[in-house]
């Protein structure tokens, strides 16, 4: 699949937290964790599960950066 989104990111499920409606997956990408919440439909569809190879396409209109 092509995509015209340019950051993408290869990684691995660590796991998977599914409520009613919507699935926080855990990502290790490069050894840097990163969640993805998608719909449970769609966690079910894409067959994901601990250890599936992923590819995380990030598209944003926005990346806000905060000081403490």
């Amino acid at each position: 699949m092509r995509l015209s989104a340019r950051n993408q990111l290869a990684g691995t499920v660590v796991s998977i937290n599914k409520g009613a409606a919507i699935a926080n997956v855990e990502l290790d990408v490069a050894g840097q964790r990163l969640v993805s919440s998608i719909t449970v439909e769609a966690a079910e569809e894409l067959g994901l599960e601990p250890g599936s190879a992923i590819v995380a396409v990030i598209k944003a209109s926005d990346v806000l950066i905060a000081t403490p």
